[in-house]
C-alpha cells in the first residue's frame, strides 16, 4: 500500500475489496485475480481454524480457537443470572513487531530462526 492509500483507509474498516486493490497495484494483476488471491488465502486461514489448528503469520500474529466453559452470566440491567453456553472462539495474540508498529515503537529484530 502506499502513504495516499494508507491515508484513505485509516479511520475506516479494511475491506476485502480494499485487499484486493492493493494486491492489485502492487502486483499489476487484474481485480479478479487479486480478488481471488485474498479468497484463497483467507480461505486457508479459515479452513485451518475450522480444524483447530493454529495460524502463525510470521511478523503479524497467531490466530487460535479456544474453548470457553459453560458459565453464569448476569444481566446488567436487571441483575438476573444467565446461562452462557460453552462454545470455541477465535482469538488473536498479535506478534512483538507488530504490537511495537502499532504503538510506534521501534520494531526489534526479528530472531533468527538457524540460532
Amino acid at each position: 500500500m502506499t502513504e495516499d492509500d494508507e491515508d484513505e483507509v485509516q479511520g475506516r474498516t479494511l475491506t476485502r475489496a480494499d485487499l484486493a486493490r492493493a494486491i492489485q497495484s502492487s502486483l499489476g494483476l487484474p481485480r479478479r485475480e487479486a480478488a481471488e488471491i485474498v479468497e484463497m488465502v483467507l480461505g486457508e486461514i479459515a479452513e485451518r481454524l475450522t480444524a483447530r489448528e493454529e495460524v502463525k503469520l510470521t511478523s503479524f500474529g497467531t490466530f487460535s480457537v479456544r474453548e470457553k466453559p459453560k458459565r453464569i452470566g448476569r444481566n446488567p440491567r436487571t441483575g438476573a443470572g444467565a446461562d452462557i453456553s460453552a462454545r470455541l472462539v477465535v482469538t488473536f495474540k498479535p506478534s512483538n513487531i507488530l504490537r511495537a508498529r502499532i504503538e510506534g515503537r521501534e520494531i526489534p529484530a526479528e530472531p533468527r530462526e538457524d540460532a
